[in-house]
C-alpha cells in the first residue's frame, strides 16, 4: 500500500466510523420509536427528520465550503486565512441559526404540509419538531468547526466527536423513551443535549488543532461583510445543490406517505440502509475533499491524481461490501428496527433496492468529494439540478403504475443522473479547462 493509500485510509478510516456512529444513533432512534405502539410514531419522526434535513442538510455548505477553503489554506500554509474561514463559517451559522429560531413555527406547518401524512403522523411530527429544533445554534456552529478539522486534515477529532455524541444521545434515548416514558418528545431532547455536548467538544477540539498553526485573530473584523460575501458567494452553489438533494429526499417522503403509514413507515426504516451506506462512502469522499484540496493549494497535479485514483478504489470496494451484507443480514437488520410486522414485511420487500444502491451510488459519492476538495460548486450544482428535475422527477412520474417499487427506481436512476453528469463535468473540467491544479505546478 503506498503513501496515498495510507493517507486515504489515515483519513477516511476515522471519518467512516465515525459517520457509521451517525447511522447507528439513526437506527437505535428507529428501533426506539419502531417498539412503541403504532407506526405513526415512526412515521411522525421520519416527516420530522425530513424537515430537519431541509435545514440541516440545506446549511452543509458551512461544513463541505468551510473544508474546501480551509484545505487549500493549508496547502499554502496560510495561518491567518484558516482563522479567518472558521471565523466567518462561525458567525454565519449563528446568525442562520437564530433565523431558523425566530421562523421555527413557519417552518413547521410549511413542513408538514409539503411532506404530508395522517393526522396522528404530522401531531407527534409536532411535538418532536419544537424540541429538536433548540439544537439548531449546536448542530450550525458542529458543522462549521467539523469543517475546518476536516480541511486540516485531523479525522481522529471527527472520530472522537460523532463517537462520544452519539453515545450521549443513544443513552439518553434509552433512558429518556424507555425509562422515563417520554415517547417522541424524549427522543427529541436526547438530540438536542447531546447535540451541545458536540458543540462543546468541537470547540476544544479546534483550539487544540489551531495550537499547530500559529497565527492571528486580530486581522479579522466581526463587521467583516466582504468575507461573509465571499464565503457566501463560494457556498451559494453548493447550498443549491444541496435544496435540490433535500427536495428529491422530501418527495420521496410525501410519496409514500401518500400511500399510508406503513409505507412510510417502511420507507423510513428502509433509508437507514441508504443513511449506512452514504455515511460510510462519505468517509471516503471526506478524505477526498482534503486531499484534493491541499493538492490544489500545493499545485501538486500527481498528488491529485494520486488521490483520486485511491479514493474510487477504495470506495467501490467498501460499497460492494455493504450490498454484500444487505444481502446476508438485511432481514435481521430490519427486523431489529421494528417489531411491527406489518412494517418489517414492506420493508422486506423492498429490500432488494437497498441491496443494489451501494454500487449505484458510490460514484457520485467520491465525485462529490473530489469537487467540494478543488471548492468548484457550480458543476456540482449543475448536475444536481440535473439530476433531480430530468431525471428522478421524470422517472417518478412514468414509473407512477410501480407505486413503491417506481418511487425506488426512481431513487436509483436519480443516483445514475448524478454520478454520469459529475463524470462528465469531471472531463471538462480537467481536459478542457485547464485541469483542477493550476498549470505550471505540481
Amino acid at each position: 500500500m503506498n503513501n496515498k493509500h495510507k493517507t486515504l485510509w489515515r483519513l477516511s478510516g476515522p471519518l467512516i466510523i465515525s459517520n457509521l456512529s451517525i447511522a447507528l444513533l439513526g437506527i437505535v432512534d428507529t428501533a426506539v420509536v419502531g417498539h412503541l405502539s403504532h407506526p405513526y410514531y415512526l412515521g411522525a419522526v421520519a416527516v420530522a427528520a425530513v424537515i430537519f434535513d431541509f435545514i440541516y442538510w440545506g446549511m452543509g455548505f458551512l461544513r463541505m465550503g468551510t473544508t474546501g477553503i480551509v484545505a487549500q489554506a493549508y496547502g499554502k500554509q496560510d495561518a491567518d486565512g484558516i482563522r479567518k474561514s472558521l471565523f466567518h463559517a462561525m458567525l454565519l451559522a449563528q446568525l442562520i441559526a437564530l433565523l431558523i429560531l425566530g421562523l421555527q413555527g413557519y417552518i413547521l406547518d410549511t413542513g408538514l404540509y409539503l411532506v404530508g401524512g395522517s393526522p396522528e403522523v404530522k401531531q407527534f411530527a409536532g411535538v418532536y419538531f419544537r424540541h429538536a429544533v433548540y439544537g439548531a445554534p449546536a448542530v450550525l456552529g458542529s458543522l462549521a468547526l467539523l469543517g475546518c478539522l476536516l480541511g486540516l486534515q485531523n479525522a481522529r477529532a471527527t472520530l472522537f466527536y460523532a463517537v462520544i455524541v452519539n453515545s450521549i444521545n443513544i443513552v439518553l434515548d434509552l433512558v429518556l423513551v424507555f425509562g422515563l416514558d417520554m415517547g417522541v418528545k424524549g427522543v427529541a431532547i436526547a438530540s438536542v443535549i447531546s447535540q451541545y455536548c458536540g458543540l462543546i467538544l468541537a470547540l476544544v477540539f479546534i483550539r487544540a488543532e489551531l495550537g499547530r498553526f500559529p497565527g492571528s485573530w486580530h486581522s479579522i473584523s466581526f463587521f467583516d461583510l466582504k468575507g461573509i460575501k465571499r464565503m457566501l458567494s463560494l457556498n451559494q452553489n453548493i447550498f443549491i445543490r444541496t435544496i435540490c438533494l433535500i427536495l428529491v429526499f422530501g418527495f420521496f417522503a410525501r410519496q409514500g406517505a401518500a400511500q399510508g403509514d406503513v409505507i412510510l413507515a417502511a420507507n423510513a426504516v428502509l433509508l437507514n440502509f441508504q443513511a449506512i451506506t452514504s455515511l460510510g462512502l462519505d468517509g471516503f469522499a471526506n478524505a477526498a475533499e482534503a486531499l484534493v484540496g491541499k493538492s490544489i493549494g500545493a499545485g501538486d497535479r500527481k498528488s491529485f491524481g494520486e488521490s483520486i485514483q485511491a479514493a474510487f478504489l477504495w470506495s467501490i470496494a467498501v460499497s460492494a461490501c455493504f450490498a454484500l451484507v444487505y444481502w446476508l443480514a438485511g432481514a435481521q437488520i430490519i427486523s431489529l428496527m421494528t417489531g411491527l410486522a406489518e412494517v418489517r414485511h414492506a420493508a422486506l420487500r423492498y429490500l432488494p433496492w437497498l441491496i443494489a444502491s451501494p454500487l449505484i451510488s458510490v460514484w457520485c459519492f467520491v465525485l462529490d468529494g473530489i469537487f467540494i476538495g478543488a471548492v468548484k460548486g457550480k458543476e456540482m450544482r449543475n448536475s444536481m439540478i440535473f439530476s433531480t428535475f430530468l431525471v428522478f422527477l421524470p422517472a417518478w412520474y412514468l414509473l407512477q403504475p410501480l407505486a413503491n417499487h417506481g418511487l425506488w427506481l426512481a431513487m436509483m436512476l436519480f443516483f445514475v443522473g448524478r454520478g454520469v453528469s459529475l463524470a462528465w463535468f469531471f472531463y471538462q473540467v480537467d481536459n478542457r479547462q485547464g485541469g483542477f491544479v493550476s498549470p505550471g505546478h505540481g
